[in-house]
């Protein structure tokens, strides 16, 4: 049986390998990542006052990405929560050589890496669950939140990728999209990635805590993207724009513009460059009947890892909501 080993982030966080069988590809697994924040002198008497001390919280990455964000898992941590992290199959630390780097055909396969996660986590009785999902990350989860209706108390989306880049582009390349991928699956579709994204987190990256990013995981040019790939993340934003039926309450974090990144400039530093945030702001309202929308002017694409003030901002806008619902749940439970 696999084990808690050390992680490559270092002494705060440790990684347990989850199996999930073999594809064409090989062996399949997920990996999860726990932070170990330092005990608190209350927890020696079995008492923790923090306000979210009985919450576990499940963080999934985006497209071409995977988990690294040390602070964001203090954040949690520092406010009682135990912080789990998922690398999905054929990504960072799951990934084996001759896979296909973030390849899949279909969102619903991420169910067994979510399952088996949240299996791993250890005595989950009477915790709340937060889901917490970047990009393509918060995709899957709202689509599984929303097909596993009771699971989730919370579900925080960083700029999620609820849509294609304009909705009537979709319908447009969706039919021919789904017949490439039937006949031609891992046929590649034209690289757009210049590596600005990557260079504009660079710019803005604060010395006094610095990221520690594995190239060969994380490119700074994103990686391929294959025809199954695309029509699996099509039929998602489809099903987005059919409307969701979370249950749990929404928080949705976005940059209040979008730059197009045809050319380097500035502007790159506090815009999201990625998606077309108007277009994911919309979307989002098709979540479920419980979304917040929080709009961060200056913020990157990943809203906690833009410049300091948009990064500050995001946190406190993301704390403001958390406090809130904790509170609001306390008081439930409170006869």
């Amino acid at each position: 049986m696999a084990e808690w080993v050390p992680d490559v982030l270092g002494d705060e966080f440790e990684q347990l390998t989850l199996p999930l069988g073999e594809d064409s590809e090989g062996e399949l697994v997920a990996t999860l990542v726990r932070a170990l924040p330092q005990a608190a002198p209350w927890w020696r008497f079995g008492w923790d006052p923090r306000p979210l001390a009985d919450v576990d919280v499940l963080y999934v990455h985006g497209w071409s990405d995977y988990f690294f964000q040390k602070r964001l898992a203090r954040f949690w941590t520092a406010r009682g929560a135990r912080f789990f992290a998922l690398d999905l199959r054929k990504y960072g630390r799951s990934l084996r050589p001759g896979q296909t780097p973030g390849y899949i055909t279909d969102l619903t396969e991420y169910d067994a890496d979510i399952a088996a996660a949240l299996a791993a986590r250890g005595d989950a009785e009477g915790r709340r669950l937060v889901l917490l999902g970047h990009s393509t990350g918060g995709l899957t989860l709202s689509l599984w939140a929303s097909r596993h209706p009771g699971e989730a108390d919370a579900v925080v989306l960083n700029s999620p990728w609820l849509e294609f880049q304009l909705g009537v582009a979709r319908a447009a390349i969706a039919p021919m999209v789904g017949l490439q991928a039937r006949w031609w699956p891992k046929d590649a579709a034209p690289q757009v990635d210049l590596g600005f994204y990557s260079r504009a987190q660079n710019e803005v990256a604060v010395e006094d805590d610095p990221m520690q990013i594995d190239l060969a995981w994380r490119p700074e040019q994103s990686m391929l993207v294959h025809a199954a790939w695309l029509h699996a993340i099509l039929e998602g934003h489809r099903s987005v724009s059919a409307g969701l039926h979370i249950d749990a309450p929404v928080c949705v974090l976005l940059s209040a513009r979008t730059a197009v990144p045809t050319r380097w400039s500035d502007e790159l530093t506090r815009a999201d460059s990625v998606l077309v945030v108007d277009d994911i702001a919309r979307a989002a309202l098709r979540l479920g009947p419980s979304v917040t929308i929080e709009r961060i002017d200056g913020a990157l694409h990943d809203v906690f890892l833009s410049g300091r003030e948009a990064r500050d901002e995001a946190y406190a806008r993301l704390s403001r909501w958390v406090t809130g619902w904790a509170a609001q749940a306390q008081a439930q439970r409170t006869p």
